[in-house]
C-alpha cells in the first residue's frame, strides 16, 4: 500500500513537470511575450554607471606613462611655495617598483599619520587578518571574586554606545564588541554556578610602560586627539562629553559594575585594580572585529587610538615589550621580514610622535607590497585607503578644478601634525597602470595651501 502511494506521488510530479514544459512551449510559439500590454508611460532610457573599477584590478599592467611626463608635470607643485621648504616626493610602478618621480625621495621626513601605513602593514604582517581583540572576565582567587581583562581593544562599547548603535544612524563599522553583552554574559556564566554577589577588580597590566609615546606633545590627551593607551578601555578612552579619560582602565571597570547590577549581580563598592591569577578560569568573553576590518576603520578614520593599539599587538605577537619601545622594535622586526624596512623610523603606531621619519620611497614602497598579489594578507591596507572626494579624511576634499580628477579615483592616507602635511597613496593611470605615490611636507606654514598642492600632485599622476 505505501509503495502505491509513492508511486502515485512519483507520477503526479511527473505531470506536472510535463503541464510546465507544454505551457512555457505554448507561450514561445504563440509570443505571448509580443501581447500588447498597457503601461503608463515609457521606459526612461538607462543612466549610465560609471565606476573606479576594482580596488585592485586582475592586472594593472597597461603602459606606463610616457618617460619624463611626471617628473615635467611634478616639477612646479613640488616647488609650491605653500609647501615650504621642506618637500620629498616619489612616483613607484607599483608591479616593479621602478621609480617615475623621483623628488628628493630618499630623504625622510616627519610622516604624521601616514605612519599608520607602516603599523598596517606590521599588524596584517604579524598577527594576521582574522586575528582578533578579546575582553575577558575570569574568575579570581575565590568563588566570589571576579576579574575584567583588557585585551587590548579600543574599540570596545561601552554602555552608552552600544545603547545607540541599535539605531542605524550611529552605527559604526565595524560593529564592535560591547561591554554591556559581556556583563550579560558574566551574569549568565555567575548565577550557572549560583553566584549572585561578588567583589570586581580589574586588569590593564597587558600593556606596560608609559602612556604616552616618545614625542608626544602634552596636548594631545587634553585636547581629544588620544587617549592614555592602555590594555583596557572603553569607547576609545571617550567620555560621554568626549572628553578622554585620563584612567580608561578603572573608568571602564566602574562603568561594568552597573551592568553587571542590572543582569542581578551584586557587586562590592570597592573596584580597584589586580592581576588576573595564571591560569584563571573564564567566565565570558567578547571578541573584536577581525583585524583586517580594524585596520580599515584605522586607516580611512586615521584613528589615533586604534593605530596604538594594534601597533601593540605586533609587539605581542613577537613576543617583545608590551610597551611603546617593544613596538616600535616590533614593527621593524616584521617589515625586515617582509623586505620593505629600509627608510623607516618610527617610535609609535599613530604618527603623533615627532620624532618619525620616513622616506617617501618608503611609503609608496610598502603600498606597492600591500597591492602585490604575493601579499594577499596585506590587501586591507588598500581597501582601508579613504577614496577622494568621498569617504574618511578625504571626504571634503579634490573638489577643485586642478584636482577634481582624482576624486573616486585616488585612494590615500592623509597626514597631518603641525607644519606637517603628507599623502601616500595608490591610483591607477589612464591606461590603467597601478602605481603608487607618497609626497611630504614637514616645515609648511599653510596648511591649506599645502593640502591643496598635495591633492593636486596626486590628481596629476592620476591623470599620467
Amino acid at each position: 500500500m505505501v509503495r502505491r502511494e509513492r508511486w502515485v506521488v512519483v507520477a503526479t510530479l511527473a505531470l506536472l513537470q510535463i503541464f510546465v514544459v507544454v505551457a512555457g512551449l505554448y507561450w514561445i510559439t504563440h509570443d505571448v511575450a509580443q501581447m500588447p500590454i498597457p503601461i503608463a508611460s515609457p521606459e526612461p532610457a538607462p543612466t549610465p554607471l560609471i565606476t573606479a573599477g576594482p580596488v585592485l584590478a586582475a592586472a594593472g599592467d597597461g603602459a606606463l606613462p610616457a618617460k619624463g611626463t611626471l617628473t615635467a608635470q611634478l616639477g612646479g607643485p613640488m616647488g609650491d611655495p605653500a609647501l615650504g621648504k621642506s618637500v620629498a616626493g616619489v612616483v613607484l610602478d607599483a608591479r616593479t617598483g621602478g621609480v617615475l618621480f623621483d623628488g628628493r625621495a630618499s630623504t625622510a621626513l616627519k610622516p604624521a599619520s601616514t605612519t599608520k601605513v607602516v603599523t598596517a602593514v606590521a599588524v596584517l604582517g604579524s598577527a594576521g587578518p582574522d586575528a582578533r581583540l578579546a575582553t575577558t572576565v575570569v574568575q579570581g582567587a575565590t568563588p566570589g571574586s571576579i576579574i575584567l581583562v583588557g585585551g587590548g581593544d579600543p574599540t570596545l562599547a561601552g554602555p552608552k554606545t552600544a545603547e545607540d548603535a541599535k539605531w542605524s544612524k550611529n552605527a559604526v563599522y565595524p560593529r564592535p564588541a560591547s561591554l554591556t553583552q559581556l556583563a550579560l554574559r558574566t551574569a549568565r556564566s555567575l548565577k550557572a554556578a549560583k553566584i549572585t554577589s561578588v567583589d570586581l577588580s580589574y586588569d590593564a597590566s597587558l600593556f606596560g610602560g608609559p602612556v604616552t609615546g616618545p614625542g608626544w606633545k602634552p596636548t594631545y590627551i587634553p585636547e581629544g586627539s588620544v587617549a592614555p593607551v592602555a590594555a583596557l578601555t572603553m569607547d576609545e578612552g571617550r567620555a560621554a562629553d568626549g572628553a578622554r579619560f585620563s584612567d580608561p582602565p578603572r573608568a571602564t571597570a566602574e562603568a561594568f559594575v552597573p551592568l553587571l547590577r542590572k543582569y542581578g549581580i551584586k557587586v562590592g563598592e570597592d573596584v580597584k585594580p589586580g592581576n588576573a591569577p595564571a591560569g584563571a578560569r573564564e567566565l565570558a568573553r567578547v571578541e573584536s572585529p577581525p583585524v583586517y576590518a580594524l585596520v580599515e576603520r584605522m586607516l580611512t578614520l586615521s584613528d589615533n587610538d586604534l593605530a596604538e593599539a594594534l601597533a601593540r599587538q605586533v609587539a605581542i605577537k613577537e613576543g617583545l615589550p608590551h610597551t611603546f619601545e617593544g613596538e616600535a622594535k616590533a614593527v621593524h622586526r616584521v617589515l625586515t621580514r617582509l623586505g620593505v624596512d629600509q627608510g623607516v623610523e618610527v617610535y609609535d603606531g599613530s604618527g603623533l610622535s615627532t620624532r618619525n621619519r620616513i622616506t617617501p620611497t618608503a611609503l609608496a614602497g610598502l603600498l606597492a607590497a600591500a597591492s602585490s598579489p604575493s601579499n594577499p594578507s596585506l590587501h586591507s591596507l588598500i581597501s582601508g585607503l579613504p577614496v577622494a572626494g568621498f569617504t574618511g579624511t578625504l571626504h571634503n576634499r579634490y573638489g577643485r578644478a586642478d584636482s577634481e580628477a582624482g576624486a573616486g579615483v585616488i585612494r590615500a592616507k592623509t597626514g597631518t601634525l603641525t607644519g606637517v602635511n603628507t599623502l601616500a597613496g595608490i591610483v591607477y593611470t589612464a591606461d590603467g597602470r597601478l602605481l603608487t605615490f607618497a609626497f611630504m611636507a614637514d616645515d609648511v606654514a599653510n596648511p591649506p595651501g599645502a593640502i591643496a598642492v598635495l591633492d593636486k600632485m596626486a590628481a596629476i599622476v592620476a591623470r599620467s
